[in-house]
């Protein structure tokens, strides 16, 4: 290992250029170099600090970093000489500055390194750094636009921070960039890894580390930059003098790392809430069941895989051994959720090293092909069952496993007798609720029998005898525990021979030419493995084979008919080919007419909505005038309404004018009055002679005051009166002037609009009547159109089908070719087994015959079935009750003494809503005993009126026994017409009197004496 000197990469002192260059020198003289930007605590910019640049100066040497190592490794992943290419081609034609690094001052040497490309830039790349399918460029050069978008740096410099909503955002973009496109995720690091390098914003620096962190947890880079990758993250993660905050979010990031390498990507993109949780660093939280419907919530984050989540699980309820559980995802189809339903229900076992968030993504509700609701959750139960089991004393581990045995136990995967079924009932309900004294009377008896009693088995008896049963084993419990009685469960069902302790898997049928297998097949594994699983698939073939034994002949018959007619046909299948190439021609040339219908047409629709487009727009012009018109009128009513308001104005001026003057007549009147009655009285001694002598003097001065003073507010008044008076006449000439303009404005205005609208009106219309003459010609043509194009599009329809029915021909041809192909190759391996299996049918059939009749004979030589009357007209009309009650599909009930009721308890009850189907079910399999050669009676006995004739008989509507079975006897008989033949005899006798009468023996023939047998005991045979 060489030594490293540290030096400046510039002598100049620029801001942007201020880093810490480890130059590395190895033996064959490249350089390579490792940029850091350090973390300046004192520095208020967010810039790299020079004096922690000139400390590291001062040292002279160190050891060589481990990722330029891998750097040189990898050398021939990256195209440098492609990017410095599309680089220089950008700048020289002045569509991009150089690296924001040099954008000030260019690389002192000529070659561009891997250490100048692995640098940040605030300027977007001109092409990937990796070498990449050119395909992908495209996609990469976008990718990193999102990275600068999200760091929030632009070409200029500027941080612009982004809230959260919007870097989640831009972390789903990126995501979508890389999911579906392997090949971009190590681009995708080693452009974040880029923007991490001699970057002088803290911020954007914080930016791409978290963004790296998202990153590396769901993707996961290749081997080639795996070591890279990871030992850059380690050194910035344990760093000397780095930012704090990045060191943390490093960190995360190393560990997210080798998370995923070890685990692997995601398969499904994460969800915004998984991406918004680890933004905030939030956990989410899921919910694990289990088989008894209890659940725990678990914590998780976008990193968890199944095997956190059972680790976690395990230590969240306490459980010290889960190596041999697993989580399933549980899935049920169905209408409702009922808990009991467990007739479609899967579980699919979840690999360990899954993200949970794939798996929480792909089990949401979901609508089933049939229109039913997939539900899922995810189940923790046992995956495998060993030997070593009994050694674990841990209470939740046995209970686990009581939960899941007892949960398959209920779904019938452990077939068992009736004392094991009765004896396993009654520990579960021991270990439910414990011993109590009298535990029939509890509430929870009944629905804990429902319970815990699978159905399958709780169909052989009646429900009173499973009580009766599971009481006697219940109450011979009293020393145990409900732990002892979990313990006692497990032992049980673990010693059974055929799957104790098992596992079961629902297979799926995938192909099966012969169709032998069963539709639905469930595998049970245990510690000894699957060794009886061969065998039981064997039995069902071989009884598959038998039951395909008989229709075997008949078909090879059917087949060789099929060849003799094969020959027939191939003579006019000529014939038809012909007449389907002359038909493939026709369909031709009609397509093409078709066509060109189609085009004319589509040419004359455009040139319809063009001409509607201009009448619309002509339309609107003509409403445009119509508003101005209106404008004009309203303009001309306010200028009257204000003509109106200075007319009446100057009215009333006029007539206070006038009232002025006659105020003022008054007073001169009023003075002159005063006047003579002054001289009258300040000139007493002048005789009447003398009045005519104006000249005299008045000697009162207050009185020539007075009068002077009246004058003079007199000629005041009359003063402003002629003021206002010329004032008036002033504003009146003015506004009548002014209205006289306006008027002849208006009129001028008015008469040359009218005369513009009117020759406008003139030729719109005649534009529109013209226009409509076209469009009704259009509409013509387009009609005629229309009904050509809807006989050529008939006409194309009938070849269309025609066409059709020809390829399903072929297409049916070629199945039925490819079938007698199969079905000749199916037979050729066949032949050899008919021979041997109709040696084996023939014993088989007997076998079948004797177990039939065995099982018949096992559900009793004897059966009594009890049938209840429902109520006649007549007795509802005197509103009687039912007195008899079926209690269950086995019991009878009538009240007997004071408020007891009295059981009856038969082999099967047919309660009032029976109808005559559901009794001929019942007796129906007896009818094949008898074809079979077995002796079968069926009767029916009762008291008069309890419907015993319309059992046997029935009515038209309603057929009863007799009908419904020689309707199904002579369907036997049809079914098995090749194997067998039949004589049918038929008697109908009357017990009468303990006297036998032959009821279709003529009238006139010879009675013979009939008897009824009877053996030694008393017995009828």
């Amino acid at each position: 290992m060489g030594q490293c000197s540290l030096s400046s990469s510039d002598n100049k002192d620029t801001s942007l250029q201020r880093s810490v260059s480890m130059v590395v020198r190895n033996g064959h003289g490249s350089e390579n170099s490792y940029l850091v930007a350090p973390y300046d605590k004192g520095s208020k910019m967010q810039t790299l600090n020079p004096n922690y640049q000139n400390s590291i100066m001062q040292t002279t040497s160190f050891t060589l970093p481990s990722e330029t190592i891998g750097a040189i490794s990898m050398v021939d992943r990256f195209q440098v000489d492609a990017f410095q290419q599309s680089l220089q081609k950008q700048v020289s034609s002045g569509k991009r500055g150089f690296f924001s690094k040099y954008s000030t001052v260019p690389p002192t040497h000529e070659k561009f390194t891997v250490e100048e490309m692995l640098c940040f830039q605030k300027d977007p790349i001109p092409t990937s750094l990796l070498k990449i399918n050119g395909n992908l460029v495209r996609h990469s050069v976008k990718m990193f636009k999102l990275i600068l978008k999200y760091m929030g740096v632009d070409s200029s410099g500027n941080i612009t921070p982004l809230s959260l909503n919007e870097r989640i955002e831009l972390t789903a973009k990126i995501y979508k960039k890389v999911s579906k496109r392997s090949a971009l995720h190590d681009e995708l690091f080693m452009q974040i890894l880029k923007q991490t390098r001699s970057i002088p914003y803290r911020t954007c620096l914080i930016n791409a580390w978290e963004l790296m962190f998202l990153c590396a947890s769901s993707l996961s880079p290749s081997k080639d930059i795996e070591a890279y990758v990871t030992k850059y993250t380690h050194d910035v993660a344990h760093g000397v003098n780095m930012d704090p905050q990045v060191q943390a979010v490093a960190s995360n990031t190393l560990n997210a790392f080798k998370h995923s390498l070890k685990v692997g990507a995601r398969q499904m993109f994460p969800t915004h809430e998984e991406i918004e949780a680890l933004y905030t660093n939030r956990k989410l939280k899921t919910v694990i069941y289990f088989l008894n419907n209890t659940y725990e919530q678990i914590i998780y984050d976008i990193t968890t895989t199944v095997s956190d989540l059972i680790m976690a699980l395990a230590s969240s309820i306490k459980l010290s051994y889960y190596s041999s559980f697993s989580l399933f995802l549980h899935r049920k189809v169905g209408h409702g959720s009922d808990s009991m339903n467990f007739c479609n229900e899967e579980f699919i076992r979840l690999d360990d090293n899954r993200y949970i968030g794939d798996v929480l993504e792909e089990f949401k509700v979901k609508t089933h092909s049939k229109g039913e609701i997939l539900l899922s959750k995810l189940i923790f139960k046992r995956r495998s069952f060993t030997e070593s089991d009994e050694a674990f004393a841990d209470p939740i581990f046995v209970q686990l496993t009581y939960i899941q045995l007892q949960h398959d136990y209920a779904m019938g995967n452990y077939p068992s007798s009736r004392k094991e079924a009765a004896k396993l009932s009654a520990l579960q309900i021991l270990a439910e609720i414990g011993f109590v004294d009298d535990p029939d009377s509890c509430v929870h008896w009944i629905p804990l029998l429902e319970r815990f009693l699978p159905r399958q088995v709780a169909r052989a008896m009646a429900r009173r005898e499973w009580e009766l049963d599971i009481l006697s084993h219940y109450n011979m419990m009293d020393h145990l525990s409900k732990d002892d009685a979990k313990l006692q469960f497990l032992r049980i069902l673990g010693e059974f021979p055929y799957g104790g302790n098992s596992i079961f898997f629902s297979m799926q049928t995938i192909v099966d030419p012969l169709g032998l297998l069963p539709g639905r097949l469930i595998v049970g594994i245990n510690e000894r493995g699957g060794e009886e699983i061969c065998l039981a698939l064997q039995t069902h073939i071989n009884d598959a084979m038998i039951r395909r034994n008989s229709k075997a002949k008949n078909v090879v018959a059917e087949y060789t008919q099929e060849d003799v007619s094969q020959a027939s046909k191939h003579q006019s299948h000529d014939v038809h080919e012909n007449h389907v190439q002359e038909l493939s021609k026709t369909v031709q040339k009609t397509l093409e007419y078709a066509s060109k219908l189609l085009e004319e047409l589509h040419a004359k629709e455009k040139h319809e909505i063009e001409m509607q487009k201009e009448l619309d727009r002509l339309k609107g012009s003509i409403n445009s005038e119509k508003e101005n018109i209106r404008e004009l009128i309203k303009e001309c009513n306010k200028l009257k309404k204000l003509f109106e308001e200075k007319d009446s104005t100057f009215q009333t001026e006029v007539m206070e004018k006038q009232n002025g003057e006659t105020k003022l007549a008054k007073l001169q009147s009023q003075l002159t009055l005063s006047f003579k009655n002054a001289r009258q009285e300040y000139r007493p001694e002048f005789s009447i002679n003398d009045e005519a002598d104006s000249g005299y003097v008045i000697n009162d001065p207050q009185k020539i005051n007075e009068l002077e003073e009246d004058m003079k507010i007199c000629m005041n008044e009359l003063h402003t009166s002629k003021e206002t008076l010329k004032m008036l006449q002033k504003e009146k000439l003015l506004l009548e002037r002014k209205i006289l303009k306006l008027e002849q404005q208006n009129d001028a205005e008015v008469s040359i609009l009218v005369k513009n609208f009117e020759v406008e009106e003139l030729t719109l219309k005649l534009r529109v009547s013209e226009l409509e003459r076209k469009l009704e010609s259009v509409k013509e043509s387009l009609n005629i159109a229309e009904s050509t194009l809807t006989v050529r599009t008939a006409k194309l329809d009938t070849l269309c089908c025609s066409l059709e029915e020809l390829e399903e021909l072929r297409e049916i041809k070629k199945d039925i070719d490819r079938k007698n192909e199969q079905t000749a190759a199916l037979f050729k391996r066949q032949g050899a087994q008919i021979s041997e299996l109709e040696a084996l049918y023939k014993e088989e059939q007997i076998l079948r015959k004797k177990y039939y009749n065995v099982i018949e004979d096992m559900k009793g030589k004897i059966r009594v079935f009890c049938r209840l009357r429902p109520l006649n007209g007549k007795e509802i009309a005197e509103k009687e009750s039912d007195i008899l009650i079926a209690v269950d599909e086995f019991t009878v009930a009538h009240p007997w003494k004071i408020d007891r009721v009295k059981e009856h308890f038969y082999d099967y009850v047919l309660d009032q809503s029976a109808s005559q189907d559901d009794v001929f079910e019942s007796t129906k399999y007896l009818l094949q005993s008898a074809v079979d050669g077995f002796n079968v009676c069926i009767f029916a006995y009762g008291q008069a009126g309890s419907g015993k004739t319309f059992t046997i008989y029935g009515s038209e509507d309603h057929p009863g026994l007799v009908p419904k079975a020689s309707a199904e006897l002579f369907n036997i008989m049809n079914h098995d017409r090749n194997k067998f033949s039949f004589l049918l005899k038929v008697y109908m006798v009357e017990l009468y009197q303990d006297t036998l009468v032959d009821l279709l023996l003529p009238k006139n023939a010879k009675r013979s004496r009939l008897d009824i047998k009877k053996t030694q005991r008393e017995w009828f045979p």
